[in-house]
């Protein structure tokens, strides 16, 4: 144990002070202790029993601090640091190996200024970007590059770099949904789904970070922990690989959704960057109101959202009070729902034809009550909005179960009668774990789970 202990704590996986060592949580333990454990937060209080400091080691899962909750419970209460793995604001992204920039890194005015830079007219920045986004070229390599005089070209090839991901695997799914999983520059993986509608419409769900610091109790990719932001090209590459690979089998990808791994708006600067790349009538040329990002709540990132993106706004809900919102979305604890709720209500209030998605995933016996139904009518009343009713996509070591298939048509009937307009998501591609809430893979170090509040342990008993 003490040699084990020394190596954990040489690679910093945990540090060790007045005697008290912490291990990882393994995967069936749930995050309860005998006294309260806290975490340095700024989600938090600073108070630190026993000086334990546990998983603080950036490369493993730094993206969890834990605070003292309010309520009797002792369990600790793990909450992502929102402060750390700042996005990257540099107006050009490079690559530090070799000093070549990436060009899907790129907005529009900064690919022009680097392309002015090395002598040329602004002229060819435009060829430049149509062939990387438009005319169904996506150009991959300079050989790709049709039009453009050899000189240009060659700059292209001295300078810069076409792509930030490495394709290791395309999975089809039983009802046409693929899973995609690229590797990054630095080993990790990362996965993206094309979804494919009988409707014409083709929808490419892209991830924003690897893992996640929200620690959703409902969501696999949670379970992981957060081990970095991906950049504006990591997530660019994302919808232009979903189009060169698949449009020749699914038609035309027209939607895209920051649904896959990661909290979009804990990675704001890429995020925002990489819409305004997907948006551009030059580029991409999605839609802005095809174009649809998804956060489980950090208000102040919603906010400047909201000014900054034309963008369509997912929130994803999930619960009617605080209580169980605090349990199963533990950012919660920081952004009540009253805030969140309000902070939507002024902030549309001077949007023109400008709805939220509320996403509802539906957990049996948790949040599916009638009771739940009409609470939620209540709480949405003065925000334009729709609702999704999201069918639970079960994963290895959850602990929840779907809601039947009749109730939910039930809960949204009294939505419905509420005077709200309804959506019902089911299941696609969780034959490949390509389903909402399924994406990632978990790694030896995972966050814990939430100690479950004692009027839900009868319903989370039939799941077990």
């Amino acid at each position: 144990m003490v040699g084990l202990t020394t190596t954990m704590r040489r690679l910093g996986i945990i540090t060790v002070t007045n005697s008290a060592v912490v291990t990882p949580t393994p995967i069936s333990s749930t995050a309860a202790f005998s006294r309260n454990l806290t975490l340095p937060s700024p989600l938090g209080n600073h108070h630190l029993t026993n000086s334990i400091r546990l998983l603080k080691s950036r490369s493993l899962l730094s993206s969890f601090s834990c605070f003292s909750s309010s309520s009797s419970s002792s369990s600790a209460a793990y909450l992502p640091a929102l402060d750390e793995f700042p996005s990257t604001k540099a107006s050009v992204a490079v690559r530090d190996d070799n000093k070549k920039v990436i060009l899907k890194g790129m907005s529009y005015a900064s690919l022009q200024e680097w392309v002015e830079s090395h002598g040329f007219r602004p002229g060819q920045a435009m060829m430049l970007w149509k062939r990387l986004y438009k005319d169904n070229i996506w150009a991959e390599n300079p050989d790709q590059l049709q039009g453009l005089n050899k000189d240009f070209k060659r700059m292209i090839s001295e300078h810069a770099e076409f792509g930030a991901l490495s394709l290791k695997d395309v999975r089809s799914a039983s009802d046409g949904t693929r899973k995609i999983l690229f590797t990054l520059d630095d080993g990790l993986v990362i996965e993206t789904v094309v979804i494919p509608c009988d409707r014409g419409r083709t929808t490419v769900c892209v991830s924003s970070q690897v893992g996640c610091a929200m620690n959703c109790q409902f969501c696999y990719t949670g379970r992981m922990g957060l081990k970095r932001n991906l950049t504006a090209a990591e997530i660019v590459e994302q919808a232009v690989y979903a189009r060169r690979l698949l449009s020749h089998e699914v038609g035309s990808i027209t939607n895209v959704v920051f649904m896959g791994m990661g909290e979009p708006f804990h990675n704001i600067d890429n995020v925002i960057k990489a819409a305004n790349i997907m948006v551009d009538e030059n580029g991409l040329h999605f839609s802005p109101r095809k174009v649809t990002v998804s956060t489980s709540g950090l208000v102040p990132q919603l906010k400047r959202f909201l000014r900054e993106c034309n963008c369509a706004l997912a929130v994803s809900l999930n619960a009617t009070t605080d209580e169980v919102r605090n349990w199963i979305m533990p950012i919660n604890r920081k952004y009540k729902l009253s805030l969140l709720l309000e902070t939507l209500r002024e902030e549309l209030s001077s949007r023109h034809k400008y709805k939220v998605l509320f996403e509802y995933v539906m957990l049996a016996g948790v949040n599916d009550s009638m009771e739940d139904a009409k609470r939620l009518v209540e709480l949405v009343q003065g925000i334009p909005c729709k609702i999704n009713l999201i069918q639970f996509n079960p994963h290895s070591g959850s602990q929840f179960i779907q809601t039947d298939e009749d109730k939910m048509i039930k809960f949204r009937n009294v939505l419905a009668e509420g005077g709200c307009t309804v959506l019902m998501r089911f299941s696609r591609g969780n034959d490949q774990m390509a389903a909402c809430g399924q994406l990632g893979m978990l790694g030896a170090i995972q966050a814990p789970v939430m100690r479950v509040p004692e009027q839900f342990r009868t319903a989370l008993k039939a799941s077990v």
